[in-house]
């Protein structure tokens, strides 16, 4: 559209027109607000009571935050608003009946459930009203935050620190994986240093001792391969590990499965291991690298070769067709395991129509009993316990019940906030017993 024609816009509609225009689009917009909140608040309700009840377990869900953005067809971090608020609508109750009666919004509130300390509902409630989510955010931000619990001495863990163009990693270990970790290290370094020397025999040795990591000699480079240093053998100490877990479990492939099985009675027990149910042994051997040994009566009487049951071509195959996990709702795309429809063991063949990629939590589901895949792939039903089917989609469908019948939603007053005479929540002093 042209300036031109927008002025013509201008000198037909008179000023005064086009603001009674905006205000009764404002009105709208202001009813429509306070019943979306009201809605939002019956939905917190409703999660609050299928995640108090532990109703969600029936669906196969890996999560209450799962459930709701899948059912809802919303986003996982608003997934989690809702779920914050329906986790702690007990101990705000004043907020939560505001939200109910269109008040506030979902975002206002769930800042609240989210960071708010114990017993601030009435200091907020108050406030809230009349705060945007940006200025509640630094309010609950000010608020004194309980003291850190102690942290354990020997507590293990691994950082990773990036400055510039150089990355600092830190390894925190116990004691004896320590030594472990240190012994592992030294013979990568003496292995290195034994190649470095073995490669360099004859040359001048002059600046042959070994270099600390730190005292690197820049302008040595190019004359020839500096011995290796403690890095250098972390380096290669990872590399190692990384070559023989990829020989081993190429894209994703899980795990060695060592299984005894009796072929009289079809019982089946890990390698110097418990028994499994049948449950388990189908998990376990889904998609693995299986090596099966005989026996009757007790005597072994033969073993299987160590095979892949999912080639590295198939796993690309399936890879290709599903992005994610094959249950409706889970958008999982990591560690995903190859499952047989029907079950090798039943006679299903290792093919793309019998295959399907399973996050963990859903293929351990199904082997238990949770949830019910059935094919030919890719056009695969899954069933809850009850046998009802998972369709992918929210449950939203045109409503049958008029809106709430709540006032319009008036919103922030949009005021700059004054912080330096905000008091912020404090929490009431612990009691002595």
């Amino acid at each position: 559209m042209s300036s031109t024609a927008l002025l013509a816009d201008d000198e037909v509609e008179p000023a005064s027109s086009r603001a009674a225009r905006l205000d009764a689009l404002f009105d709208e917009l202001s009813e429509l607000t306070g019943q979306r909140n009201a809605i939002d608040g019956r939905i917190v309700e409703i999660v609050a009571q299928i995640d108090g009840d532990r109703l969600w377990g029936n669906t196969g869900c890996r999560s209450i935050e799962a459930l709701v953005a899948w059912k809802i067809g919303c986003s996982p971090n608003n997934a989690e608003t809702v779920t914050a608020i329906a986790d702690r609508l007990a101990e705000f109750p004043r907020c939560a009946a505001l939200l109910r009666e269109g008040r506030l919004s979902l975002d206002q509130v769930g800042v609240i459930a989210q960071r708010g300390g114990q017993g601030s509902d009435a200091h907020y409630a108050g406030l809230a009203e009349n705060m945007t989510v940006a200025q509640l955010r630094t309010a609950v931000k000010v608020e004194p935050q309980p003291a850190p619990a102690p942290r354990g001495e020997h507590q293990r863990g691994i950082s990773k620190t990036t400055k510039g163009e150089l990355i600092r990693w830190t390894i925190t270990l116990s004691t004896l994986e320590s030594a472990t970790f240190e012994a592992g290290l030294a013979s990568q370094h003496d292995g290195l240093i034994a190649e470095w020397k073995r490669d360099h025999a004859g040359e001048d040795s002059a600046d042959a001792a070994p270099r600390d990591d730190e005292d690197e000699d820049e302008d040595a480079v190019g004359v020839r391969p500096p011995m290796p240093t403690r890095v250098d053998a972390f380096t290669a100490l990872v590399e190692a590990g990384w070559d023989a877990d990829v020989a081993a479990r190429p894209h994703g492939q899980r795990t060695t499965v060592v299984v005894h099985v009796d072929v009289k009675d079809k019982v089946a027990s890990l390698h110097l291991g418990p028994l499994l149910t049948d449950a388990e042994r189908r998990y376990l051997s889904c998609d693995a690298t299986c090596e099966v040994w005989f026996q009757r009566h007790g005597e072994p009487i033969g073993s299987g070769r160590s095979t892949r049951t999912i080639s590295r071509r198939l796993r690309r195959a399936l890879e290709h067709r599903h992005r994610t996990c094959a249950v409706p709702g889970c958008g999982a795309t990591r560690g995903l395991h190859a499952h047989h429809l029907q079950h090798w063991e039943d006679g299903g063949a290792t093919e793309l129509d019998n295959l399907v990629l399973l996050c963990p939590w859903h293929h351990r589901q199904h082997h238990r009993g949770v949830i019910t895949i059935t094919g030919p792939a890719p056009t695969i039903t899954v069933t809850d316990r009850q046998g009802r089917p998972l369709r992918p989609g929210s449950l939203a469908r045109p409503p049958t019940q008029p809106p709430p019948d709540v006032p319009p939603y008036r919103g922030p007053t949009g005021e700059r906030a004054g912080w330096k005479w905000y008091h912020p929540y404090e929490p009431p002093p612990p009691t002595a017993n």
